[in-house]
């Protein structure tokens, strides 16, 4: 393999490039999880019985995120359970959804 100065400035276009990208991509995921968060805050604001609207701000950014996929009718029994600590994760906010609601505008 012949290491010269232009194989070594190729490398490091190639390196900055991927950099790049995966940067651009991580971006967008965050501002698309923010959005999530505040349409999440709006709708729980909106559906969930009073006793339960002064604890929204308890839930993290991975909890609302997960709770988007349930229905209005399940969504305030599943607060109640992420807020006594029985679902923690995406992955058990996900699981104990019956009712689905798909987010189809998520790249």
């Amino acid at each position: 393999m012949d290491f010269s100065a232009g194989n070594l400035a190729l490398f490091a276009v190639a390196a900055c490039t991927a950099i790049a990208l995966l940067s651009a991509r991580r971006f967008a995921t965050g501002v698309q999880d923010r959005v999530i968060r505040l349409e999440e805050r709006l709708r729980l604001e909106r559906i969930l019985p009073d006793e339960l609207k002064g604890e929204i701000g308890q839930l993290t950014t991975d909890q609302l995120i997960a709770l988007r996929f349930a229905s209005d009718a399940e969504l305030p029994g599943l607060v109640r359970r992420v807020l006594a600590g029985e679902l923690t994760s995406r992955d058990s906010i996900k699981q104990a959804v019956e009712d689905w609601r798909a987010d189809h505008q998520r790249i």
